[in-house]
């Protein structure tokens, strides 16, 4: 995963954040679409998109985070 390692975690986190909240008004769609996945009204496709969509950059900078202690782990 080099392209992610060209990526610089800064801005990759702070995207990600922006994401993840909006649009701010009135509920952030990923705080929206995790509570109908909870209450199982998640079914059409427009919504599984928007979720993903919304959250994908998180799990960037965790992929990010967890690569970057893995390689921090095996060059000790």
């Amino acid at each position: 995963m080099k392209w992610l390692d060209k990526i610089p975690l800064g801005p990759l986190l702070l995207v990600a954040i922006f994401m993840a909240l909006a649009p701010f008004r009135p509920q952030p769609h990923l705080w929206e679409k995790l509570g109908m996945l909870v209450n199982g009204q998640l079914t059409q496709a427009v919504d599984i998109f928007d979720l993903l969509w919304h959250s994908v950059l998180i799990f960037l900078v965790l992929a990010k985070i967890f690569l970057a202690k893995r390689k921090t782990a095996d060059s000790a």
